[in-house]
């Protein structure tokens, strides 16, 4: 089928490039000009002349997350599918019709869901953190005698995808690479393709190792669900699970820590005992949320979205972050850190959003990572200026690419092995 068959429309004049040196410096600004100058509903151009929308408005957002029969997530109703080379180093982000929890809308994809969800709220959160802590120890007990550290190649990043592993029953010595291959995948260069590919070759070999022998984790627990699904459904929605489940909560660590390092509030409340922890954790997500764009929603039929028309088959990103910080809503949510406002889109919203066990299993892991870094390592502080800090060069995810620190050298704790 041709781009004109499905409606194939043009990147729109004056469209926004979606990447480049302003995403990583300056969103916060550079969202606020888009606003300025474009309103609540902006035409962007992603790399390779693909054309999309970005939602950045807060009330257009709750209209888009809360339509799914206007805006569903389904790729295949895609308008520039014709347009789209097979090697595009976007698409593992973006997506490809396929049978899974992230990439399927309406009925099939709650059928997935029913699988999904139950045996994500198998976890035991006390476990879960009780696991998370001898991680936390193990990863510092790697450094802390130091007295300097890169925090997100050697905690933020091995955190969330040793725990997820532990859950998963993934060999411990797969760890580090599955995170590599996730991590660039979601850079969106040019070994983004190599990577989702690589990434999933470890989801296949978990499946087919948890078909052969059976365990108490939560593959098994899904492979046990009374419904049987293929094994490429199960290999994609562990991708989806694990990649959303590391990369969120990964940045999501290494952010909180960064305003607590470059913020006199975040440091107040975080440095202020555990109680205000996930206080301030919650206002992370409304300031500096791990996920800045989440693709997406195809339109279903012509329509109109703030002050824009929106053709059938058009892809909607949605702009989590800047809806987030949009100034229509920030009066009343300038106190977040102190009412625990949980109105955010970083979870995103509606039918397609994070499922709550999800959630609060990412809680549970950058929370637990965060106190016992905070406990070990009081008097943590940057290494280097922070405006010499560098995010990393993913339009999609909000992070940092390095955060190096210094402190007082302390004894190891010995975590387990």
């Amino acid at each position: 089928m041709t781009p004109t068959d499905r409606g194939y429309c043009p990147v729109q004049p004056g469209a926004v490039l979606l990447g480049g040196p302003r995403f990583q410096a300056d969103p916060h600004h550079l969202y606020n000009d888009m606003r300025r100058e474009h309103g609540s509903v902006v035409a962007v151009e992603l790399p390779g002349g693909v054309p999309a929308w970005l939602v950045i408005g807060y009330r257009e957002m709750h209209q888009v997350t809360n339509s799914p029969e206007l805006f569903p997530r389904d790729v295949s109703l895609w308008n520039q599918w014709g347009n789209i080379p097979e090697d595009w180093p976007l698409l593992p982000m973006v997506g490809q019709p396929m049978p899974s929890i992230y990439f399927t809308a309406g009925a099939e994809h709650r059928r997935h869901l029913a699988m999904v969800e139950p045996a994500l709220e198998s976890v035991d959160p006390f476990e879960l953190r009780r696991v998370c802590e001898d991680l936390a120890d193990r990863l510092i007990d790697g450094f802390c005698g130091r007295g300097t550290a890169e925090l997100m190649a050697e905690f933020a990043e091995p955190l969330p995808v040793l725990a997820l592993g532990a859950l998963l029953g993934l060999p411990k010595e797969e760890g580090p690479h599955l995170a590599w291959s996730m991590k660039v995948m979601a850079d969106g260069g040019a070994d983004a393709q190599g990577a989702h590919l690589q990434f999933m070759g470890h989801m296949q070999r978990l499946v087919a190792m948890k078909k052969a022998a059976p365990g108490d984790d939560l593959v098994s627990r899904m492979l046990a669900y009374p419904t049987p699904f293929t094994d490429e459904e199960y290999v994609n929605d562990l991708m989806a699970i694990t990649a959303a489940g590391h990369l969120t909560t990964s940045d999501w660590v290494g952010n909180s820590v960064r305003l607590m390092l470059t913020d006199d509030r975040f440091a107040a409340a975080l440095g202020g005992g555990r109680r205000s922890i996930s206080q301030a954790m919650n206002e992370v997500l409304w300031e500096e949320g791990p996920t800045s764009i989440l693709a997406g929603r195809w339109a279903a039929r012509d329509t109109r979205l703030g002050d824009k028309v929106i053709r059938a088959g058009d892809l909607l990103l949605l702009g989590l972050a800047a809806a987030n910080t949009d100034p229509h809503v920030r009066q009343h949510v300038s106190d977040a850190v102190h009412t625990g406002n949980n109105a955010h889109f970083a979870f995103s919203h509606g039918e397609y959003r994070c499922p709550f066990p999800a959630q609060h299993i990412a809680e549970i892991i950058a929370r637990t990572g965060i106190e016992v870094l905070l406990d070990r390592l009081p008097d943590l502080d940057l290494a280097v200026p922070a405006q010499q800090l560098t995010r990393r060069p993913s339009p999609f995810m909000h992070g940092m690419s390095a955060l190096p620190v210094v402190f007082t050298p302390v004894r190891a704790v010995g975590g387990f092995q």
